[in-house]
């Protein structure tokens, strides 16, 4: 490795650095969220796990305050897909990724609307919404009563994709339960400074949080194009690095690179998280062999499990007669020093996760 040029093993260090995982880290869980540009929340429990294994201290009820005061929320972001993250990031990275919807709404499906005077229903819907949050099931209804012709849950659909739409606690809490139901990210967010949209700061953000990283690195995270010419325009304000296969690599300038040597803890990272999705060569943080046993065909990217720096398995918890189970699922057999470090390391957790259960337990199945 020369100066300007890095290795798997390198970038695998900086990105768990930049990802908050090589050690926790004191801060506050809207600190966090805010340094990780946002978490992929498509499941309402991954982040506290995710939160959990970066920071000191942290406790599965620490999001509760900040998501009923509304300074972090869940709303659809990077990808098209619902993300936790603080309040100025939504109403920054909203408008940015709007485009992404857009797409859809321009797809083969959005054919079965053409004679729905859309821009009336999402006016319509947007009235109603902010009078007080519904969910799906209940905008249908208000929907298919205002256009009884029309087909409501396609109605409901685009409403979704064209509207800034945020998914209001208790949904997102720990240990809460109840339907999803939505609300206008304007009504939510009344009163608060609403900051100029800024693709340069997206960028800068994500190189923060992620990076080295390529162009295309940039839009696998975000799920915008054309993002080439943001970083030409950037350039000044980056240092360029080349990865093994000589792609140029973009990062500010003082942003940590550890070097291949830094140790990485086991660390449990949950069920979608950002860690795994966020770049298009995700060997520098899972083998190709691995990521087909991870990423599923129906879209599920199941919890993982870290060991020096890679993921080596998946996990996942279970509950039965009051007892917590955490249930390992090795890719490989593990040495015994790892296995008694994750096995600690999974006690700890499900101790944070299951506090009341009458016991806790680590389970080791044998690697296929």
């Amino acid at each position: 490795m020369t100066a300007d040029r890095l290795d798997g093993r390198a970038l695998n260090r900086a990105l768990l650095d930049r990802q908050l995982l090589l050690r926790r880290h004191r801060m506050t869980a809207v600190e966090a969220v805010e340094h990780l540009v946002g978490m992929q929340s498509q499941a309402p429990n991954p982040p506290h796990v995710g939160l959990w294994s970066r920071l000191e201290g942290f406790g599965f009820d620490d999001l509760t305050a900040p998501m009923t005061d509304r300074r972090v929320l869940r709303i659809v972001l990077m990808r098209g897909t619902l993300h936790l993250v603080g309040a100025r990031d939504a109403l920054m990275l909203r408008p940015l990724t709007q485009p992404i919807l857009d797409g859809h709404l321009r797809s083969p499906r959005a054919a079965g609307l053409a004679a729905v005077d859309l821009p009336a229903a999402v006016a319509y819907a947007r009235k109603v919404l902010e009078e007080e949050p519904r969910s799906d099931k209940e905008l249908r209804a208000v929907l298919g009563e205002r256009w009884p012709d029309a087909d409501a849950a396609l109605l409901v659909w685009a409403v979704r994709l064209s509207l800034p739409l945020v998914q209001v606690p208790p949904r997102g809490i720990w240990g809460a339960s109840g339907i999803a139901r939505h609300t206008t990210l304007e009504a939510w967010l009344d009163g608060h400074d609403v900051p100029e949209p800024s693709v340069e700061e997206m960028v800068l953000r994500y190189l923060g949080a992620f990076g080295p990283a390529t162009v295309q690195d940039v839009q696998q995270w975000s799920g915008l194009t054309r993002l080439g010419e943001v970083v030409e325009r950037l350039l000044p304000r980056l240092r360029v690095f080349r990865d093994e296969a000589g792609r140029a690599l973009y990062d500010l300038p003082d942003a940590p690179r550890p070097g291949p040597e830094a140790e990485a803890p086991v660390r449990f990272v949950p069920d979608f998280d950002n860690l795994l999705l966020s770049h298009t060569d995700r060997t520098r943080i899972i083998s190709e062999e691995h990521r087909a046993r991870v990423f599923t065909v129906n879209g599920i990217i199941r919890a993982t499990y870290l060991v020096d720096g890679y993921v080596h398995g998946t996990w996942k918890i279970g509950k039965a007669r009051g007892e917590a189970a955490l249930r390992l699922s090795p890719f490989a057999p593990v040495p015994a020093g790892e296995r008694d470090a994750l096995a600690e390391e999974g006690r700890r957790l499900l101790a944070a996760a299951h506090p009341d259960a009458k016991a806790h337990r680590v389970e080791f199945e044998r690697p296929e």
